[in-house]
This record gives structure tokens, sequence and C-alpha cells, in this order.
């Protein structure tokens, strides 16, 4: 009886201090899945006709903004790859972007032209 009434108060200790550990690791976590939503979050869409394209700067416009394309950027045209150079103005574009520091919108994807049409899956006949 001894020998329970010394063990209890370690047990209980060891509980809560094991407790304790798992309610701080959740809460380490927490922050990383909010990181992965900022990430996300940081693409934002685009769409409208290109105006004042510049390729030198490679920089364009759509209505107001004016985009940056780098070196990362993605861009497609007719649903395969392709360069800022095939760009034209008045053409149709779409894509993501993000806002880089000083306010600059680089310009993440890009689609030069209409979008391409999707082919219809095709059943295969049993």
């Amino acid at each position: 009886m001894l020998i329970m009434k010394k063990l209890l108060p370690l047990l209980v200790i060891c509980a809560l201090s094991a407790f304790s550990a798992s309610t701080l690791s959740a809460a380490d976590k927490k922050p990383e899945k909010e990181e992965k939503a900022k990430a996300k979050a940081q693409h934002i869409p685009f769409h409208g006709e290109m105006a004042d394209i510049n390729k030198t700067a490679k920089t364009f416009k759509v209505g107001e903004r004016t985009f940056h394309v780098t070196a990362e950027t993605k861009v497609m045209k007719a649903g395969k790859p392709a360069t800022f150079d095939d760009a034209k103005a008045g053409e149709d574009c779409g894509g993501t972007y993000k806002e880089a520091t000083g306010g600059k919108l680089e310009v993440l994807s890009l689609r030069l032209g209409a979008k391409p049409e999707k082919k219809p899956k095709k059943k295969e006949d049993k």
C-alpha cells in the first residue's frame, strides 16, 4: 500500500506531462498548415486582353495592372509550351500571379490565346 501511495503521484505527473506534450505538438503543426494555405492563396488568377507588351522588360498589361514575366513563368499557347516572345497585343490571356516585394505582380503561369477545347473522353465499348 505504501508503494502504491508513492507511485500514484508519479503516474499523475507522467500522465499530465504526456498530455501537455501532445497538445504542444498539435499546436506546432497549426502554423505549418497556415503556411501551406498562405502559399496556395498566393496564386491569384487573372484573365483579359494583353496590351502594352514590352518583350525586353518582359511586362504586359491587362486592364490597369502591369504583370512581370520571370524565368520561372510557365507559358502555354494552344495547350503547348511557348515563350513570352509568342505574345501579341490584343490577344486573350489568362493565368496566375503572385504579389512580390514592392507590389510587383509576378506571373506564375501564362496562357496565350483562347483556352484549348477539352476533348471529350471516349467510352470504350465492351
